[in-house]
């Protein structure tokens, strides 16, 4: 089967795989739905960008690298694992800390949400977070290349259409929980979704820190 023969699969794999809950969905609702669209838009970009970075070392074979190596492999698995529940902690602090705030809306960007650069960083840090992903990437692409073709180069091509094909999903995620933004950021409907968001990323990051190859 030649490449093009194989992109409707490999797109509906795409799509089956963008819509499994996990950090990168919880990160852009929480994002969107505090922080408004734009901050959103850096969350997806970073979360895409880790994606293409985490295709492009499978394709290179860096992957069998990391999988032969357990010392390589436990000490990506513990720092993705500490980001993660850094992150879910840092949403827990902010449900105590906003306990005396009065049950107006606040302004979307406020609380350092609005910082474009800040949250590409942040979606980019949670997606390379998971090394797994790697290993996973290293099982999925070869899937789809056929078997004349270079891996890098191929990997490379079907990386770019998972990372459009994600972004466009993302962004319209993001859209629409934006729209809601001024009910989201009521203070008692904020702390639940820090604590709801917290614990999905803490719950990760211990599921990440617990696995093994």
């Amino acid at each position: 089967m030649d490449l093009v023969g194989s992109l409707p699969a490999f797109l509906l794999a795409v799509l089956l795989i963008s819509a499994s809950p996990g950090p990168a969905m919880a990160l852009i609702f929480r994002r969107a739905a505090l922080g408004g669209f734009r901050p959103a838009i850096g969350t997806v970009l970073g979360l895409e960008a880790g994606i293409y970075i985490w295709a492009i070392a499978a394709g290179a074979g860096l992957t069998a690298l990391v999988a032969a190596s357990e010392t390589a492999y436990l000490v990506m698995r513990l720092a993705g694992a500490a980001f993660l529940v850094y992150l879910g902690i840092r949403s827990w602090a902010a449900v105590f800390r906003d306990r005396g705030d009065a049950e107006e809306p606040v302004s979307g960007g406020e609380r350092g949400n609005g910082s474009f650069l800040r949250s590409a960083g942040e979606g980019l840090l949670v997606q390379l977070a998971n090394p797994k992903a790697l290993i996973f990437m290293f099982a999925f692409y070869p899937q789809f290349v056929p078997a004349d073709w270079p891996l890098l180069s191929t990997t490379a091509v079907l990386a770019l259409v998972q990372v459009i094909v994600e972004t466009a999903l993302y962004l319209a995620l993001a859209a629409s929980v934006a729209r809601a933004g001024a009910w989201f950021r009521q203070s008692k409907v904020r702390r639940r979704l820090e604590a709801i968001t917290g614990t999905i990323l803490i719950a990760l990051g211990l599921r990440v820190a617990a696995s093994s190859q």
